[in-house]
């Protein structure tokens, strides 16, 4: 008898591009027809089914629509994101996915806030060539499509407290520092968001060069999440993850008020102005 060889795991992304296919064969539509009908590059589409590219989200709730799938094609994105990240952080993120509380301390304009041109701006560097503008673009879309998470039903609650650094490190491109304070203004205001900003007033603290992240699902169990400039690590034993929430209660305790935060960010915003 033979000896059983476990078969090649199959990516998230094989499984949704496996998908498209099926659903635009069975709709009778061929790659032309379903650019046309859609209004996407028939290339895109051809890539996104042979597993080549991930699609921003927005592309998946529109091709659900055209086929009356439901969530389907969105459901399978949510697994095939994950591709794009390491093991660790895909732990993480789909704790991040079923978490109804979350709070976050980040040194800069944080993922779940990024707009698409900061992100591509951030994940691209000095270094990118034209052979690796794909790969930042799966980048952004992975990032961008985490995003979905603060608009689901029903909604988490979320504090995020970012370094005043953040704000004082803008954007390459005016256009894109502007569209990025606007975006996390907006965001202050949204009623499931509590936003805080520690100013370089508090002075020297604990968590400086590195993001903390705390989770909690509906059970009440949490998680604490922190990651540097090379690692990042997942915290699951109770113990730790008090010892993360009492270091996240002293950043808390340091930061300026929600309200006084808000005006932080529209007098950075008139400073770009001017």
């Amino acid at each position: 008898m033979g000896e059983k060889v476990d078969a090649e795991p199959v990516s998230g992304r094989a499984v949704l591009g496996q998908t498209l296919r099926v659903l635009r064969e069975k709709a009778g539509k061929s790659l032309g027809q379903l650019a046309d009908e859609t209004g996407y590059d028939k290339s895109y589409l051809s890539r996104l089914e042979s597993g080549e590219r991930l699609s921003k989200v927005t592309v998946m709730e529109d091709l659900d629509g055209y086929y009356g799938t439901g969530d389907l094609l969105l459901s399978h994105w949510k697994a095939a994101r994950l591709d794009a990240f390491k093991d660790q952080y895909k732990r993480f993120m789909e704790m991040e996915a079923t978490a109804r509380i979350m709070w976050k301390f980040t040194p800069g304009v944080p993922g779940l806030l990024q707009t698409e041109d900061f992100a591509r701006e951030v994940l691209s560097g000095p270094q990118t060539t034209p052979e690796d503008e794909d790969l930042v673009e799966e980048q952004v879309a992975a990032r961008i499509g985490r995003q979905y998470l603060l608009r689901q039903k029903p909604e988490p609650n979320v504090r995020i407290i970012m370094d005043e650094y953040a704000f004082r490190r803008p954007a390459a491109l005016p256009k894109t520092w502007e569209d990025q304070l606007l975006h996390i203004e907006a965001a202050a205001m949204w009623p499931n968001m509590t936003l805080q900003v520690l100013p370089f007033s508090a002075g020297l603290h604990h968590h400086m060069g590195a993001s903390l992240t705390l989770l909690w699902q509906k059970d009440g169990s949490g998680v604490a999440y922190t990651e540097g400039n090379t690692r990042g690590e997942l915290t699951e034993e109770p113990a730790g993850v008090l010892r993360h929430r009492l270091s996240y209660d002293r950043l808390r305790d340091l930061a300026l008020s929600p309200s006084d935060s808000l005006t932080f960010i529209r007098d950075v915003r008139e400073e770009h102005r001017s």
